[in-house]
């Protein structure tokens, strides 16, 4: 006796919405918990508040530590070594802020950022970065669920994090370590090359919406190749200081030159060729900076990608002549080191850029007006 067809269609828009309702039922759920993954919130939003966690603690410490070895000082070494060891904490939980995370998580991943950059060594940077982000989303979902909150969300936030830096934590601080060390050492080997393809790159990097100090932190990157990537941003921030003076003045000199180029994002989304005068300066600067000068940086990677914002890229080398005088691979600070820094930083940057600027000028590609900021 053959089987009855089932020709009821109703069943079938029952078996097929299931999946459907679940699915929409999850979303729903993650959007009521505020979890709403994107590349933007992630590697721009998160990537540049985790730059301000390391700046706040790591980047800090080291300045404070650079008066410490000016003046002899035991209390500011001391203090920088207490800012310096609470950069993992502060790395997460300036991710969780700007994942805008509740406050128990929030303050949970304290454990979780100092986990994961302990486990992370010399990638821990990188290995904070991810986790954080990771768990802060989890634990989005749990907090606010149950009546003993402040022992649950505390509880899955710390368990996931930990759990997670134990895991994968060395893997990933092994995986930026080799890629750092790759950068830096085909520097040492092309110092040409990659003084431009790291000068123009950086450099780039710091103007757009992306954090190249927390790039350059994450992969370790020093020495000639930090060299390199500190040029490229100070031809971005010097260079769009100087280029737009006349449209911007004092304020526009200053917020560009000692805060930051990012400010010019809006109109090189409208006249791109305004790029290119600080571009051009950087790919001559970077191989000037490694095959001439071959200056260094020595001091914390994170300062490789901050340019002149603070002052705090040229604070950087000069701590890693000092780093490098204590630890007798260097005999003294001498005439070229100062010559060359001061070059790198704010003389070509000067001299180039406004030449570029001027050609650009002539042949039409650009008007100064187009260089006007909102300040």
């Amino acid at each position: 006796m053959e089987e009855k067809e089932n020709n009821n269609p109703q069943d079938e828009i029952v078996s097929i919405s299931k999946p459907k309702k679940i699915l929409l039922a999850i979303k729903n759920y993650c959007l009521k918990k505020n979890v709403k993954p994107s590349l933007k919130l992630y590697f721009i939003d998160a990537m540049s508040k985790m730059a301000l966690g390391l700046f706040a603690s790591l980047l800090i410490g080291t300045i404070i530590d650079t008066i410490g070895d000016l003046t002899n000082i035991k209390f500011f070494v001391d203090i920088a070594s207490y800012a310096s060891s609470a950069s993992g904490a502060a790395m997460a939980i300036a991710i969780g802020y700007a994942l805008k995370t509740p406050p128990l998580v929030l303050f949970s991943l304290v454990a979780v950022g100092i986990s994961s950059n302990i486990l992370g060594e010399a990638g821990g940077p990188l290995a904070v970065f991810f986790i954080a982000i990771i768990t802060s989303e989890i634990a989005k979902l749990v907090a606010g669920t149950t009546k003993i909150d402040i022992l649950v969300t505390p509880l899955v936030t710390i368990i996931v994090g930990c759990g997670l830096a134990t895991l994968i934590a060395p893997a990933i601080g092994k995986a930026a370590y080799y890629i750092g060390d790759a950068i830096n050492r085909a520097t040492i080997l092309q110092p040409f090359l990659m003084g431009i393809i790291l000068s123009i790159s950086v450099g780039m990097i710091l103007t757009l919406p992306i954090s190249s100090a927390a790039i350059c932190a994450s992969f370790g990157i020093t020495g000639l190749a930090g060299g390199a990537a500190l040029a490229g941003c100070c031809c971005q921030m010097i260079g769009f200081a100087v280029q737009s003076f006349k449209e911007n003045k004092w304020s526009g000199l200053v917020s560009q030159g000692l805060g930051t180029s990012m400010l010019q994002v809006p109109n090189i989304i409208k006249r791109p060729t305004i790029w290119l005068p600080t571009i051009l300066a950087s790919a001559i600067t970077g191989p000037i900076t490694t095959c001439l000068f071959k200056l260094e940086m020595n001091g914390p990677s994170i300062a490789s990608g901050m340019g002149t914002c603070g002052l705090v890229g040229p604070i950087g080398v000069i701590q890693g002549w000092f780093s490098d005088i204590d630890s007798g691979l260097k005999n003294s600070i001498t005439a070229i080191d100062i010559t060359g820094l001061i070059c790198v930083c704010l003389i070509l940057p000067i001299v180039l850029t406004l030449l570029f600027h001027f050609i650009c000028l002539r042949i039409k590609l650009y008007k100064n007006e187009d260089l006007k900021l909102e300040l």
